[in-house]
């Protein structure tokens, strides 16, 4: 696959940030800013990102698996294989299996195994300098970007997985965690909900006593107890886990639980549903989960871990339909029972400590992760959302108005109608509200995108579901230099924003408890 050329994107705002005085207008700026962008884009050949799988030959007679139930993007499916010999084999012995040109090198790997070489990775970072107060080589800052953000990332949580509870039996119970409790594994795990009291409160931390959560099997209570450092909401797991049991009963074979869940169940502690860029931090770090468990089936449960009785407000639930064929699960739904799960994965959450990707530290210099392109490829694919170019000789340009209170572009007609005037851009303006515009059909539009452009705010997560060859445009970010920029090198998406302070021209104040604030946030815009 062939990516973008960062240092061609290096020179671009090389050649904004030197604009002369005469081209200083900030649409003017604007346009010659398109125009180099639109230039590369057409440098850029199609990645063959969506290209549909192939389909079966229509031979009659089952197939000895249900090779669609894997749903995967074309490009996923060596690396699977790799991690899943007993269907490569089965594929090897079935006629009917799509992927045989796969079985003659199962080498490729997503970077996380013991045995998987550089060379055969997905997908690599790209570093274009040296951030000194990180390392002092280019190879090893690179090492540090995927370590931090990519499927290395993944590798060391595995790394880290260690045995709490020892299932001695047949049928026992167990427990196995990541360091910090960050991530878990447990089989036959009985929760009993009879006595809980419910509050205001999502994220109770004593919500469990003794007794109320644990499971049959040898448990390692001091290195259980010496993993609470990190104590907290959507950082860890050790609240919830910290009153785990050894119980002298089996909970499923002494007929212990009023209710049995059979499948796969994720447990999942979430972030604000209203806001994309902080939700997606969930479904990231859902999608991460999936590789450490190794499993990507939608055949499994999602059960929201919510201590509180209050209902959860979600404007992106059609990406759920990723991850699993059933609705989310209230954590609520099992109160009075007590409930076992016969395999449940405590999910990573999406504000931990040097987690992904909300305030994360990156070393600066580095972009393009393998795993948000995969994570990017992943959902498109299971949402059936399809790329329809890049066209000949257009530019695809979006602008993403805002119809909230505040940073809203004001000279925003000036701005469409002199990009109207450049006869390569097709030029559209959408409002991504939730109750006129369906989520999917949000993702269509950024999907088939080239340049996004728009203001600084949760809109812009948008630029995860760009294609690859995109750029994103932050018009203004209002002060926070790093968040879409930071988003923009994991997606490994061009990203580009405003310069020059004195071409931004703020039209209002805030007005808080009879006092005026200047908060960048909440300006109106022109430039």
């Amino acid at each position: 696959m062939t990516t973008p050329s960062f240092g061609a994107a290096a020179a671009v705002a090389a050649s904004f940030s030197a604009a002369p005085a005469s081209l200083a207008s900030g649409l003017e700026v604007a346009m010659l800013m398109l125009l180099v962008f639109g230039a590369l884009l057409h440098e850029v050949p199609l990645s063959g990102q969506d290209k549909a799988p192939p389909q079966a030959d229509g031979i009659l007679g089952a197939p000895l698996f249900n090779y669609a139930s894997l749903r995967l993007p074309e490009e996923h499916i060596p690396f699977f294989l790799h991690n899943n010999r007993h269907i490569a084999t089965v594929c090897k012995k079935d006629s009917r299996c799509p992927y045989k040109k796969y079985l003659e090198n199962l080498k490729y790997c997503w970077g996380y195994e013991k045995s998987c070489k550089p060379q055969f990775r997905f997908g690599y970072p790209v570093c274009t300098y040296v951030d000194m107060g990180w390392t002092d080589t280019l190879e090893s800052a690179e090492d540090i970007f995927w370590k931090q953000a990519d499927f290395g990332y993944a590798g060391e949580r595995l790394e880290e997985l260690h045995v709490l509870c020892q299932a001695e039996e047949m049928n026992d119970s167990s427990l196995v965690c990541s360091r910090y409790l960050q991530y878990c594994r447990a089989t036959n795990i009985y929760l009993d909900l009879r006595n809980i009291k419910r509050n205001h409160d999502r994220f109770k931390e004593d919500f469990f006593q003794s007794g109320e959560i644990g499971g049959h099997c040898k448990l390692d209570i001091r290195t259980l107890m010496s993993e609470g450092q990190r104590k907290s909401p959507l950082q860890s797991w050790f609240a919830e886990l910290q009153s785990y049991t050894q119980l002298n009963f089996r909970p499923i074979e002494d007929a212990a639980c009023d209710i049995v869940i059979e499948k796969p169940t994720y447990f999942m502690k979430l972030d604000a549903g209203v806001n994309m860029y902080h939700h997606f931090c969930d479904f990231v770090n859902l999608y991460i989960t999936q590789h450490v468990n190794n499993s990507f089936s939608t055949d499994v449960y999602v059960v929201m871990w919510d201590t509180s009785s209050y209902g959860y407000g979600d404007l992106f639930s059609d990406t759920w339909k990723a991850f699993t064929d059933y609705d989310v699960i209230h954590l609520k739904t099992y109160d009075s029972k007590r409930v076992c799960f016969k395999e449940a994965i405590f999910s990573l959450l999406p504000r931990m400590r040097y987690g992904l990707f909300y305030n994360t530290p990156l070393i600066s210099g580095c972009q393009n992760t393998g795993l948000f392109r995969a994570f990017s490829q992943h959902v498109l694919h299971r949402l059936n959302i399809t790329q329809q170019g890049p066209k000949d000789g257009k530019i695809r340009v979006t602008i993403l108005a805002r119809s909230t209170e505040y940073r809203k572009i004001l000279n925003q007609n000036e701005l469409v109608n002199a990009l109207k005037t450049v006869s390569t851009f097709e030029v559209r303006i959408v409002d991504y509200k939730y109750k006129e515009l369906a989520f999917l059909d949000q993702l269509r539009i950024t999907h088939n995108t080239d340049i996004f452009i728009g203001m600084h705010g949760a809109g812009l997560t948008h630029l995860l579901f760009l294609p690859d060859w995109a750029a994103v445009f932050e018009l203004y970010n209002c002060g926070d230099e790093r968040c879409y920029l930071d988003l923009a090198r994991l997606r490994g998406v061009h990203y580009i924003t405003w310069r020059r302070q004195n071409k931004v021209f703020p039209q209002d104040k805030v007005k808080f408890n009879d006092k005026i604030h200047l908060v960048l946030h909440f300006f109106f815009l022109s430039f």
